[in-house]
């Protein structure tokens, strides 16, 4: 697999290897915790917390990716920011429609519901912040340097050359 010239795409990729990781450990926490202070519907109710989270917090940096394909085409830009915007108000549309669904279930507990699903934000991020610190990405990227093919070697005695 080749790599990609978009400095995102190794920072996203990692945070959605993480971000996975993160949220199988945070199920089972939340299907114990949630079982422990509300019975099964504490289970259930934390395991839908994390699931909604973990979707939608996937979808930017998976919209991202996505978007990133288009890179080097003369529409990346509108691509990338259709791709990604679309990605949201999808997103935001889905999501109250899934908090409408679920308010008036007989097997969720809100109290369980809302803390699984902030403590899964939260996490995620942790997670995008220890990413982006550890990562090693140039200052400078994504950009091509023109080069002057008059310019030759400088051994002209210009001070650049000693």
């Amino acid at each position: 697999m080749s790599s990609s010239p978009v400095s995102s795409t190794p920072i996203l990729r990692t945070v959605l290897v993480w971000s996975g990781t993160v949220t199988a450990v945070l199920a089972v926490v939340g299907a114990v915790v949630g079982f422990l202070v509300a019975g099964t519907t504490g289970l259930w109710s934390a395991l839908a917390g994390v699931l909604v989270a973990a979707v939608f917090l996937g979808i930017t940096g998976a919209s991202i990716l996505i978007a990133n394909r288009w890179y080097g085409n003369e529409l990346y830009v509108p691509i990338f920011f259709g791709i990604v915007m679309g990605g949201w108000i999808l997103k935001f549309v889905v999501f109250i429609a899934i908090l409408f669904i679920l308010r008036g279930q007989p097997w969720i507990e809100p109290a369980v519901f809302f803390v699984a699903l902030v403590v899964s934000v939260l996490a995620s991020l942790a997670i995008d912040v220890v990413v982006m610190l550890r990562m090693r990405v140039p200052h400078v990227s994504d950009v091509e340097l023109p080069t002057d093919p008059d310019a030759g070697d400088r051994t002209d005695g210009h001070p650049e050359t000693r």
